[in-house]
């Protein structure tokens, strides 16, 4: 019922939002009558607060700014390249009408960013993405809303995930030649080092050819170490807990209905209390610009939150299945997880080199939990594993942001470089 009756308090609350940003851009609006009211500025800018606080969040758009190469404007578009019930596999198409640069373009190694599917939508990765775009042919995992995903196309576990991430490795190689796999990079972001490893070793295990690099970034690989508040929720509540308090059904006004899962709106609410000074102070700091006329720092507020804000829905059989295996079975350090009755055997990997990255103040995945990985990868040479600690970093600040930009992204760039063909 807690789904219905969020439903019904967004319905009734949708209205007055939208009257709140109507009413607070005629306040604005220097051509309006209104605006020469007194303390016009400040009711402006509470109501505009009051309708950012209540409307509705969609999944953000893309907006990949075209590049610029070599005096030449290059648009990019994400393309659909393979579609799963649960997942599309994007390209960053880049176009050009110059010959030679089209040519550069299909030499360049190619980046698979694995998004996680833990609340937001892979336009998390924006930043990341970006980065890449000009040295890079760019691939992210794009994730749906299990809201939007109808009962009849079947259920979704991490298992799943696993087989998608396989066959999307698989997709990106070429068939006809065997060796593509080894100009291939698979960088995964927090959630996602997981799977990712897991359906790296099961290639590895059955004789495929594996990416030529595998980084990863903030993940749980081994959550016993430096155990975050977040760890400790999922350590210390049974799975029972989880299935009882956090598990509710689509309702009837969605594709979806009838499915079991795990909120956005619950996930959204969850990500808020971890840090409910900092979001307070953040408004706060949006509404005197918005007074003030600080038109910058103001549109930067509304990028963060259109991004942070828009959450979607994960099943329930995949959200319950990764506590359990992760976060308190520890199946992928202890060397007991199955999946689809195979073991998995990051020891198995041979001709992929790793690189970890970790951000020292990370509260979502504690030091230590990443830098698992060169332990359960005793099958890859010393020579092929690389870690990387950032220092004063946060969770997001090692794949978005200026410490992405100027500190992580060269080293990772290089790791790639120095193991490509």
């Amino acid at each position: 019922m807690l789904y219905q009756a969020h439903e019904y308090f967004r319905s009734m609350l949708n209205p007055w939002s939208e009257l709140s940003g109507i009413v607070s851009k005629s306040l604005h609006n220097p051509s309006s009558q209104y605006s020469f009211l007194p303390y016009s500025e400040r009711m402006a800018a509470l109501l505009q607060l009051v309708y950012r606080i209540g409307k509705d969040y969609e999944k953000p758009v893309w907006k990949i700014k075209p590049l610029n190469i070599e005096g030449q404007i290059v648009p990019v578009l994400p393309e659909v390249i393979v579609s799963k019930p649960f997942c599309n596999l994007l390209h960053f198409k880049r176009y050009s009408n110059d010959l030679a640069t089209l040519t550069k373009f299909m030499n360049q190694p190619k980046v698979l960013l694995c998004a996680p599917l833990s609340g937001h939508h892979s336009t998390l990765l924006k930043d990341t993405v970006c980065s890449f775009l000009k040295d890079y042919d760019v691939y992210i995992t794009d994730w749906l809303d299990a809201r939007t995903v109808p009962l009849e196309l079947g259920n979704f576990d991490l298992d799943n995930y696993v087989e998608y991430i396989q066959e999307f490795i698989r997709s990106l190689g070429n068939d006809k030649n065997p060796e593509a796999n080894q100009n291939l990079h698979v960088i995964s972001v927090c959630q996602p080092t997981v799977p990712v490893l897991a359906a790296v070793s099961l290639m590895a295990s059955n004789g495929e050819k594996t990416p030529a690099t595998l980084t990863m970034m903030g993940g749980p690989i081994d959550a016993r170490k430096s155990p975050t508040a977040v760890n400790s929720l999922a350590m210390q509540k049974s799975l029972q807990w989880f299935e009882n308090h956090v598990i509710y059904t689509v309702p009837d006004n969605y594709a979806g209905v009838g499915r079991r899962v795990y909120p956005g709106f619950l996930q959204h609410a969850g990500f808020v209390s971890m840090n409910p000074d900092r979001h307070f102070r953040a408004h706060w700091d949006y509404y005197l610009d918005l007074v003030q006329g600080d038109k910058e720092d103001a549109q930067s507020h509304v990028a963060f939150y259109d991004e942070y804000n828009a959450v979607l829905d994960m099943t329930a059989e995949y959200y319950l299945q990764t506590i359990k295996v992760v976060f308190q079975d520890f199946a992928l350090p202890l060397g007991t997880w199955e999946v689809k009755g195979q073991l998995v055997k990051p020891q198995d990997i041979k001709s992929s080199a790793i690189l970890t990255i970790e951000g020292e103040l990370d509260d979502i995945s504690g030091c230590g939990q990443t830098q698992a990985a060169h332990d359960l990868c005793t099958g890859i040479l010393p020579k092929n594993k690389q870690h990387l600690t950032i220092l004063k970093a946060g969770h997001y600040g090692i794949f978005s942001g200026r410490r992405w930009r100027h500190e992580v992204f060269p080293y990772v760039q290089e790791f790639i470089q120095n193991h490509s063909l």
